[in-house]
């Protein structure tokens, strides 16, 4: 006889492992929906940046991945286009690291394995009844749709790049961005404190994006060198490129009930933000965290699908979002206005903030989930 469950999660990612074996610690019968990528596919190029409070939710599973795969960044760099720049330091921040550049493939490894061993968790092919459903599919999220929730989307003019670099030089665990015009190119630190290596996100207008994906690797390469200003020295292309459209969005409702069944959306099929700040995991895991600390402080007659608790977590959600979304497309907005005027402004800005102290600080400090 096949046993009911409580919660079904439909999406098998960082985000709905991750909420799995949250749920599973309470005892309740978890199923996730989780299916495995084809055989003979390309490798998966991306990193993500993870603050502090991601990486306790992640400790916490037992599923923080090794020095290798999640490389301390201990310092930043953001330059503008017209000498404007910002810089951070973990020791000046008196914290360890600013955040970690997380390897995907790595992490999503540890993820399936702690799952395997969870005997509250089962996987399951296809979606079944529970007293909840959570939407954990991404951004393009059939049951969505299946449920009747609009996802307000706006399209930004952009393209991010996807890749990953082998560099002349150590990457020194620094993590470098550079805005100039309607591109944000950026360096993320791989393969540990030595590394020399680092995972590439570079956005760029939609017309450019043919030009730079059938580019051979030596072209590819010279005008990343350039646009860096050869700050790692001469780099050289180690993995295929991939590319995505850009977007803000964010679900119209989080939580409801469609046919009887109760849900609630987390991650990406929630919400989509610009990845200039690289928050755009560390938001669908802070879904995550609170959804399982929703029911795992409810009263004990209180079912999981309780519309106050579902309500609870989705005012606490969308006032975090809104407030990052907003905050991202203001700063990509402003770095795309053309003109001199508008250059000399948001430089002055740059640099105001640089020597902005507690200002600065504080904003760092949100940044890293403190």
């Amino acid at each position: 006889m096949t046993q009911h469950l409580d919660i079904c999660i439909r999406g098998g990612g960082i985000v709905g492992h991750t909420l799995a074996l949250l749920l599973a610690r309470d005892r309740l019968r978890v199923g996730l929906v989780a299916t495995k990528p084809p055989a003979g596919s390309e490798p998966d190029v991306r990193v993500y940046a993870l603050n502090a409070k991601s990486k306790a939710l992640l400790e916490s599973v037992r599923c923080w991945p090794d020095a290798q795969h999640a490389t301390e960044v201990t310092g930043m760099q953001v330059e503008g286009d017209d000498g404007g720049a910002i810089h951070f330091s973990a020791s000046h921040l008196a914290v360890p690291a600013l955040t970690w550049i997380v390897d995907v493939p790595a992490l999503e490894a540890q993820l399936r394995e702690a799952v395997r061993f969870q005997p509250h968790i089962e996987l399951l092919e296809a979606p079944r009844a529970a007293t909840l459903t959570v939407v954990c599919e991404g951004r393009a999220s059939s049951t969505r749709e299946e449920f009747g929730v609009d996802f307000v989307a706006t399209r930004y003019p952009q393209t991010a790049i996807a890749a990953r670099l082998a560099c002349e030089k150590p990457h020194g665990q620094v993590a470098r961005q550079w805005f100039k015009g309607d591109e944000i190119l950026a360096f993320l630190p791989l393969d540990g404190a030595q590394g020399q290596s680092v995972g590439l996100v570079w956005s760029v207008p939609d017309a450019r994006v043919p030009e730079l994906l059938e580019a051979d690797a030596t072209d590819f390469c010279e005008q990343l060198h350039t646009f860096s200003q050869g700050c790692l020295g001469q780099l050289s292309l180690i993995s295929p490129r991939k590319a995505w459209a850009l977007q803000s969005a964010q679900a119209s409702r989080w939580i409801g009930v469609a046919n009887g069944q109760s849900w609630a959306l987390a991650g990406d099929a929630a919400h989509n933000i610009h990845p200039l700040a690289g928050q755009g995991l560390n938001l669908g895991l802070g879904d995550v965290a609170e959804l399982a600390e929703v029911l795992h402080t409810r009263a004990y007659w209180r079912p999981v699908n309780d519309i106050k608790l579902l309500r609870r977590y989705e005012r606490a959600r969308r006032a975090e979002v809104t407030t990052t979304d907003a905050a991202m497309t203001f700063l990509q907005q402003l770095f795309a206005k053309d003109g001199n005027g508008w250059q000399k402004l948001r430089n002055w800005g740059m640099q105001g903030f640089e020597l902005s102290g507690m200002a600065k600080n504080w904003a760092a400090r949100q940044a890293m989930g403190l």
